[in-house]
C-alpha cells in the first residue's frame, strides 16, 4: 500500500512546542504537510508564556525542506485561536488536519483542589479543544475535507487520583467529537480521538527514568498519522504508548426490559444480573441507537 502522506495539505497542532505535540508536528512535515506550530510556552500549570519553544520546532522543520510557521497564542483565547487560523490561511489558503494537543496539569486531590484550578483546565483542555475547532469548522466545510484529532486521555477514560479537573476536561472532549462526527460526516470531516501514554514535560515526574525511556513520544505519533491522513476511521479513541496501540470504546449491554405497570427499585434490584449481563454488548453510534434499542426491547424486539 502506498505511503502516508499530506503533501498540499496544511496542519494546526496545538502545544507543538515540546512532547507529543512537537512529535506530531515534525511527523507530519517529514511526511509533506505544511505545519502551524501552535504554542504558549508557559509552565506546565499554564502560567507564563514564550514564543521560543514553538520557533524552535519550525527551526527544526525548516531544516528538514519543510515548511512551518509559529504561533504562540493560548488556545482559551478567542483572539488568539482566530489569529492562529488567520495565520495559516494568510499563508497558505486552507486548513486540513487539525491536532489539538496543548494541555496544563493542576493536579491535586478533589478536597484540596480550589475550584479556580477546577476551571483553568476545564478551559484548557476543553475549550482550547472547542475553540480551535469552531474556528476551522466552516474552512473544512466549505472544502469538504477535513481531519481532527482531540487528546484525551486514560485519565479522562478510567480515572486518576488527584485529577478530578484533567479527568473531566479529558472525557467532555470525547463528548464533544461523539456529536461533531455525525455533524461533519457530510463534509467529509473526520473526527478521532487519542489516549496517549508518554514521556513528556506533563508525565517527567509521574514514573522512573526506566519506563519513560519505553514511553517515548514518536512511539505514539505514527497512529495520530493514521487517525488524520485521508484514509482515517471515523470516531474512534485510539489509545496508544510504547509501541502499542489498542481502541478504547463505551459499550452498553442488551438490558433487559422489567415492563410498564408497578415498575420498582425492587425490580431493578432483582434484575441486576439481567441489566448487566455482557451477552450482545455493543458500542453505540449514536443516542438515537439506544432510543431505538430501548423502543425496540419496549414493543417486544
Amino acid at each position: 500500500m502506498a505511503d502516508i502522506r499530506f503533501d498540499g495539505q496544511v496542519a494546526i497542532v496545538t502545544g507543538a512546542g515540546g512532547g507529543l505535540g512537537r512529535q506530531h508536528a515534525l511527523e507530519l512535515a517529514r511526511r509533506g504537510a505544511k505545519v502551524v506550530v501552535n504554542d504558549l510556552g508557559g509552565a506546565r500549570d499554564g502560567t507564563g508564556g514564550s514564543s521560543a519553544a514553538a520557533d524552535a520546532v519550525v527551526a527544526e522543520i525548516k531544516a528538514m525542506g519543510g515548511e512551518a510557521i509559529s504561533n504562540g497564542s493560548s488556545v482559551n483565547d478567542d483572539a488568539g485561536v482566530a489569529l492562529m487560523v488567520k495565520q495559516a490561511m494568510d499563508a497558505w489558503g486552507r486548513i486540513d488536519v487539525l491536532i489539538c494537543n496543548a494541555g496544563v496539569l493542576r493536579d491535586k486531590s478533589f478536597g484540596k483542589m480550589e475550584i479556580a484550578d477546577f476551571e483553568f483546565v476545564i478551559g484548557v483542555h476543553l475549550m482550547g479543544t472547542v475553540k480551535p475547532i469552531k474556528h476551522c469548522w466552516d474552512i473544512m466545510k466549505a472544502q469538504n475535507y477535513g481531519r481532527i484529532l482531540v487528546t484525551s486521555s486514560s485519565s479522562g477514560l478510567y480515572g486518576n487520583f488527584g485529577q478530578a479537573n484533567y479527568s473531566s476536561a479529558k472525557l467532555a472532549v470525547i463528548g464533544l467529537i461523539n456529536t461533531l462526527k455525525l455533524e461533519g460526516g457530510k463534509n467529509n470531516i473526520i473526527l478521532n480521538g487519542l489516549a496517549p501514554c508518554a514521556a513528556t514535560r506533563m508525565t517527567e515526574d509521574l514514573m522512573p527514568p526506566e519506563i519513560l525511556e519505553k514511553l517515548k513520544p514518536e512511539y505514539v505519533s505514527p497512529g495520530v498519522m493514521y487517525l488524520v491522513s485521508q484514509e482515517a476511521p471515523d470516531g474512534v479513541i485510539l489509545s496508544a504508548g510504547a509501541g502499542v496501540f489498542a481502541v478504547a470504546a463505551m459499550y452498553e449491554t442488551e438490558g433487559a426490559w422489567l415492563g410498564e405497570g408497578g415498575l420498582s427499585a425492587e425490580e431493578v434490584r432483582d434484575n441486576w444480573s439481567k441489566i448487566t449481563d455482557t451477552a450482545g454488548m455493543k458500542a453505540l453510534r449514536s443516542a438515537g441507537e439506544q432510543t431505538g434499542k430501548f423502543v425496540r426491547k419496549a414493543s417486544g424486539g
